[in-house]
C-alpha cells in the first residue's frame, strides 16, 4: 500500500494534473498550459518529479530539498510568465499551477526547517535562507492573487506596483525617512531607553520609588498614542520634537519595567556570595545584578525598536510639517494613492526590521554567555 510522506505532495500532484488539463483563463475556451509550447510542458514534468520525490515514502534526504526547490520555483516562474496574458481573468488551470508551486515550496521550507546540518556555516546559512524563501513566497502569492483575480489597486496594489513607486519616488521616501526615523525615532528612542534605565536603577535603590513608581508606570504605559500625540504637539510644536516626545513616553516604561525585573533576577545564592565577599550595593550591581539583567534590558531594547517607529508614525497624523512617514500615509490615503502608502509602509517595515536586527546582533555579542545562545 502506497503511503505518502507528505500531504502537501499528494495535493501538489493533483494540482499539477489540474494545471495541465484546465484552461488558464476563465471559460472553457481559454488556453491550457500544455498548449503554450514545450517549455511549460517541461515545467510541469519537473514539478511532477518534485512532487513524486516529496511523496516518496522510503527515504528522507536533504537533497530532496534541491529537487523541490527547482520544481517550486520553476512553477512560480511559469505562473509569473503567463500572468500578463490572463491578468484579471485567471482560471482553474492557473490557480492550480499557483497552488502546486506553493505546496512544493511549503514542503521545501518544512524540510529545510527540520534539517540539522553538521557545519556551523551551513547551519547559519539555513537560518537566513528559510526566512528569505518564506518571505519571497509571500510576495509571490500576493502578486499573483492580486493581479490574477483583478483586485483593484485602490484596495490592494501588487508588490510590483509598490516597487515601481519606490523606484520613482526615492527623494520623497528619503525625506520622510529622515524626518521620522533619523530625527524623531532615534532621538526619542535614546532618551526614552536611557531615562527608563536610570529610573530603574533609582527605583531598585529606593523601595519607595519601586513601590510607588511601577504601578504608575503600568498605568501610563497603557495610555493610547492617539491621546498623547495631540498633547505633545501642543507642548513641543509641529516639528519632530513632539514626535520624539511621544516616542519617549512609549519607550520609557518598557525599559523601566524590564530593567527592574532583570535586576531582581539574580540568584539568591549569588547575592549571598557577594555579601560574603563584603561587596557593597554598587559592586553587587555592576558585577552581578546588571549582567544578570542584560537579557531583560535587551528585550526592552528590541521591543522599543519597533514600538518607537509605530509611535512616531502615528504621532505624525496629528500635526507635522509637510514631510514624514505618517504625514505621507495620511495624505496619500486621502488621494487614493495606495501604492505610495504601501511604499511608505515597506520603508517603515524595512527600517524597523533592520533596527531590531541591529539590537539582536548587539545582544548576541554582549550576552553570548546566556543559555539561549549556546549551541
Amino acid at each position: 500500500m502506497m503511503v505518502f510522506r507528505s500531504w502537501q505532495a499528494l495535493l501538489a500532484l493533483v494540482a499539477i494534473v489540474v494545471a495541465g488539463m484546465m484552461p488558464l483563463a476563465s471559460g472553457d475556451a481559454g488556453p491550457r498550459l500544455i498548449d503554450l509550447g514545450p517549455v511549460p510542458a517541461v515545467v510541469l514534468l519537473v514539478m511532477l518529479i518534485a512532487a513524486a520525490v516529496a511523496a516518496e515514502p522510503w527515504r528522507t534526504h536533504f537533497s530532496d530539498g534541491f529537487v523541490m526547490a527547482v520544481g517550486a520555483h520553476l512553477g512560480a516562474w511559469q505562473a509569473l510568465a503567463v500572468l500578463p496574458q490572463i491578468e484579471g481573468d485567471a482560471g482553474w488551470g492557473y490557480w492550480a499551477l499557483v497552488v502546486a508551486s506553493w505546496l512544493l515550496a511549503w514542503r521545501l521550507v518544512t524540510i529545510l526547517s527540520l534539517a540539522r546540518p553538521h557545519g556551523r556555516i551551513l547551519s547559519a546559512l539555513l537560518k537566513v535562507v528559510v526566512p528569505l524563501i518564506f518571505g519571497a513566497w509571500l510576495l509571490f502569492l500576493w502578486e499573483v492573487i492580486v493581479r490574477g483575480a483583478g483586485v483593484p489597486s485602490v484596495l490592494l496594489p501588487a508588490p510590483s506596483a509598490v516597487w515601481a513607486k519606490i523606484l520613482t519616488s526615492p527623494q520623497i521616501l528619503w525625506a520622510d525617512f529622515r524626518q521620522t526615523f533619523l530625527k524623531a525615532v532615534l532621538a526619542g528612542y535614546a532618551i526614552g531607553c536611557i531615562s527608563g534605565f536610570v529610573v530603574a536603577i533609582l527605583a531598585d535603590r529606593s523601595p519607595f520609588l519601586r513601590r510607588g513608581l511601577l504601578p504608575v508606570g503600568n498605568l501610563v504605559s497603557a495610555l493610547p498614542i492617539i491621546g498623547m500625540a495631540p498633547i505633545m504637539v501642543m507642548w513641543f510644536g509641529f516639528d519632530w520634537q513632539s514626535k520624539a516626545a511621544v516616542v519617549v513616553i512609549m519607550t520609557f516604561f518598557p525599559m523601566l519595567v524590564n530593567t527592574v525585573a532583570g535586576l531582581a533576577a539574580a540568584d539568591a545564592m549569588q547575592k549571598d556570595l557577594m555579601r560574603t565577599y563584603a561587596a557593597d550595593y554598587w559592586q553587587t550591581l555592576f558585577k552581578l545584578r546588571l549582567p544578570a539583567a542584560l537579557p531583560f534590558i535587551f528585550n526592552a531594547l528590541k521591543i522599543n525598536s519597533t514600538l518607537a517607529l509605530i509611535a512616531a508614525i502615528v504621532a505624525e497624523f496629528f500635526g507635522t510639517p509637510i514631510v514624514g512617514m505618517g504625514f505621507r500615509i495620511s495624505t496619500e490615503v486621502g488621494r487614493l494613492a495606495i501604492d505610495m502608502v504601501w511604499a511608505e509602509i515597506a520603508v517603515a517595515a524595512l527600517a524597523g526590521s533592520v533596527f531590531y536586527g541591529i539590537m539582536a546582533l548587539i545582544e548576541r555579542a554582549v550576552t553570548f554567555w546566556h543559555p539561549s545562545f549556546r549551541t
